[in-house]
């Protein structure tokens, strides 16, 4: 009992205590609906990956062509409106920008989002992409409540506007955008709708495998069960 005791006072002061833990649990994150299934979605968060994110980050575990197929588009669609970094088409999703630069640039490497929903959680990129402000204090102009300190800009922001962060800590909108706020919310959306699809490009697939693999073990229950009873039988007398 004293081990027990002694772990579980380890487990609960460790959670009330670490700063990481503390500010994740504080932190009100905007939930969001994603579906993977929807092919229309996920080419409009990608063609908004390529656009506003490739530049800085990569994606070296996704390759164009897989990319294409799973969202129903060929290789030459592919290549005509989603391919800017790189000449063929079989490549992975790398960027031209050494890491010595973006470390002198942006003080840290900007880091490859192949698995960055797995990491984060779609909630928490949903509320990334929603919560920059304006902040004279940093170098960029712009923070983030979600990610506090953050050394990325605020690269949508000719899309969503600026916001600006209130004493209560609420934001607010200082600008309009190019979009309405229900254009920019789909737009984050879909966006983190293509990272969780790059993050497991195989969920879908593997998904509808497992229902077919429990339905099989149903059936098999009904064979095996009875098959054990007349194993078993002879032992048990």
């Amino acid at each position: 009992m004293t081990k027990v005791t002694t772990v579980l006072t380890f487990l609960l002061t460790f959670f009330t205590t670490n700063p990481a833990y503390t500010a994740s649990a504080q932190l009100q994150l905007k939930p969001v609906d994603i579906d993977l299934s929807d092919k229309a979605s996920l080419q409009r968060g990608a063609r908004t990956f390529m656009n506003y994110c490739l530049t800085c980050h990569s994606a070296s575990y996704m390759r164009y062509n897989r990319m294409g197929k799973d969202l129903g588009l060929t290789d030459e669609q592919v290549k005509a409106s989603l391919m800017f970094a790189s000449e063929k088409v079989g490549e992975t999703m790398t960027i031209a920008m050494r890491p010595d630069d973006a470390k002198k640039w942006f003080g840290s490497i900007p880091p490859d989002l192949s698995v960055i929903s797995r990491a984060r959680g779609a909630d928490w990129l949903y509320s990334y992409f929603q919560t920059f402000y304006l902040d004279n204090k940093k170098v960029m102009g712009t923070n983030n409540s979600t990610f506090k300190n953050v050394g990325m800009p605020h690269v949508l922001w000719q899309d969503q506007g600026y916001l600006q962060k209130g004493t209560n800590g609420d934001l607010t909108r200082l600008s309009e955008g190019d979009l309405s706020k229900d254009e920019y919310d789909e737009m984050a959306r879909d966006l983190v709708n293509f990272l969780a699809y790059i993050g497991e490009p195989s969920k879908i697939q593997r998904l509808a495998l497992g229902k077919w693999v429990l339905i099989y073990l149903a059936l098999f229950f009904f064979v095996a069960y009875p098959l054990k009873k007349v194993i078993w039988e002879d032992i048990t007398k």
